[in-house]
């Protein structure tokens, strides 16, 4: 499913009336019907319910829920922020028909305005419908009225389209807006679901069809959610007569005498991502822990220099990527002068697909040059606000931007994590998953994704289907440990030991599709 900016969304209405003779009546119409259902979940015996009107589209879809209310016997009432003169044609006309059924309409100009609004705490449900997806001014005057006093309620909220008070493209609050407990969007999904408070803003989301023909929605746009079976039609498959050096060999160059986790980690999770062979290259006591925790790993002790990897394991370490398929550099090897030393060094002879992450992005961002080999950088947003030289808000105020602007400078495949991970490479539309849950802001996720990527890589996945596979897959692992463990409080070691399950889950799903 592509996801559609405030520009498309509009020009997707635009067109669907104008080429394709659908009135935007009806558009509004069915929105409002969209709208209508999630009510009815919520709030399914007839109640109290106040929607809260715009005088443009929002409002009109509102008017089209109050009048579906007072149809089966809800008790509505339509707070409106404008007077009725202020209303545009379209909102005017849904008003007009709403008001006729009996709904009562409370503009800003009556005296019982800031009355209603202030008893809205008496309500069961409301409705926003103040502003759509155009807004993108700081909210005033009466529109921040009616949003502090919505906020303030403590009533639930069902918002049309987007939360107001949230810009549509990038998530950021235009001043204040609306805590909505469910959004109901139209047509495609926007990016304010996927960044800044617009995604805590929208709460339990979901898409509606409202009538625009399918061919405008399959037209490409800058980045789309991931799909299930696309991921699982990805996945390489296993051989009968296959041999463990078939199935990928994984070097993972990581951890230190301080950092002994991370390598741990990576190597746990890459087996259970279906690697044949990893050979962790590491400090004695990193390798002592490896040993220890993932038998099956191969070891490569390397000379150390105040427990850290020393410059002077060049040749070991490319010697040992002879043998291997693709690697992973950086989890927890810090990013003191001998180890960006020794980066250096590697990178300027490394052909073979890696996984650049945690430190080794940190040293990138330096100015050490990357391999010119396929890489998958994984950085979180501090490390992307390295990579671009910018603070953390910069890039959490728009991560779509951060990553277009991350991707062009590299010129690699980036993949940006947090809640819905961002995947991008040049000339290629972003991927944006949606499986993950706020479990999985712990120690040690980011390196059994690292592990995940690594062993995908080493099983000749291109990097940018890698990433996009390993984000999708890690994030359904954590999925299963929501549900299993509890959706808080489960471990990277449970995440990296649930993967198997989760690609069972996956491909078993698009087997049953595909009968």
């Amino acid at each position: 499913m592509w996801i559609a900016s405030a520009e498309h969304s509009r020009a997707l209405d635009r067109r669907t009336s104008d080429f394709y003779g659908i009135p935007a009546r009806v558009l509004m119409e069915r929105a409002g019907l969209a709208v209508f259902q999630a009510v009815r979940d919520l709030l399914p015996n007839e109640g109290k319910l106040t929607i809260c009107c715009g005088k443009g589209n929002n409002g009109g879809d509102g008017f089209v829920v109050a009048r579906l209310a007072q149809e089966v016997g809800y008790h509505v009432e339509c707070l409106v922020s404008t007077d009725e003169f202020a209303l545009t044609n379209t909102a005017c006309e849904q008003m007009q028909v709403a008001r006729a059924q009996g709904v009562p309409m409370v503009f800003c100009d009556d005296a019982r305005w800031i009355k209603r609004l202030e008893s809205l705490g008496t309500r069961d449900l409301i409705v926003d419908a103040l502003l759509g997806t155009g807004a993108k001014q700081e909210v005033k005057g009466t529109v921040l009225t009616m949003i502090s006093l919505i906020n303030r309620s403590g009533v639930p909220v069902v918002a049309v389209d987007v939360p107001s008070g949230i810009d549509c493209d990038t998530g950021e609050e235009l001043g204040e807006s609306v805590w909505a407990l469910r959004t109901v969007t139209f047509g495609l999904p926007k990016p304010f679901l996927f960044q800044g408070l617009g995604l805590e803003h929208a709460g339990y989301w979901t898409v509606s069809e409202i009538g625009i023909p399918s061919v405008l929605l399959q037209e490409a746009t800058q980045a789309r959610l991931v799909a299930r079976d696309w991921v699982a039609n990805l996945l390489p498959e296993r051989l009968r007569a296959s041999h463990k050096n078939e199935n990928g060999h994984l070097l993972i160059v990581a951890g230190s005498d301080r950092m002994r986790g991370a390598a741990i980690m990576a190597a746990r999770s890459a087996f259970r991502s279906g690697v044949g062979l990893v050979t962790v290259a590491s400090t004695d006591k990193v390798c002592d822990a490896v040993a220890a925790n993932v038998p099956e790993a191969l070891l490569l002790p390397l000379h150390t220099v105040d427990g850290v990897i020393s410059p002077d394991n060049l040749e070991a370490i490319l010697s040992a990527g002879d043998r291997c398929h693709a690697a992973v550099f950086g989890p927890g090897i810090s990013t003191t002068a001998p180890v960006v030393d020794l980066l250096a060094r590697i990178w300027e002879s490394w052909t073979k697909p890696c996984v650049i992450d945690a430190d080794a992005i940190t040293i990138a961002s330096q100015g050490v040059p990357l391999p010119i080999s396929d890489c998958v950088l994984t950085p979180h947003p501090g490390e992307m606000g390295r990579l671009l030289h910018s603070s953390v808000a910069e890039v959490q105020c728009d991560r779509f931007t951060a990553v277009t602007q991350a991707v062009y400078a590299l010129e690699r495949t980036v993949l940006l994590k947090g809640p819905y991970t961002i995947v991008g490479e040049p000339d290629t539309p972003m991927m944006v998953n949606h499986t993950g849950n706020p479990g999985l802001a712990s120690a040690g996720m980011g390196d059994v994704l690292s592990g995940v990527i690594g062993t995908l890589l080493a099983q000749d996945l291109p990097s940018y289907d890698a990433a996009c596979c390993g984000m999708f897959w890690h994030g359904l692992a954590g999925d299963l440990c929501a549900e299993e463990i509890g959706p808080i409080g489960y471990s990277a070691m449970d995440v990296a030991n649930a993967l198997p399950k989760a690609r069972a889950r996956m491909v078993s799903a698009c087997d049953q599709n595909l009968d």
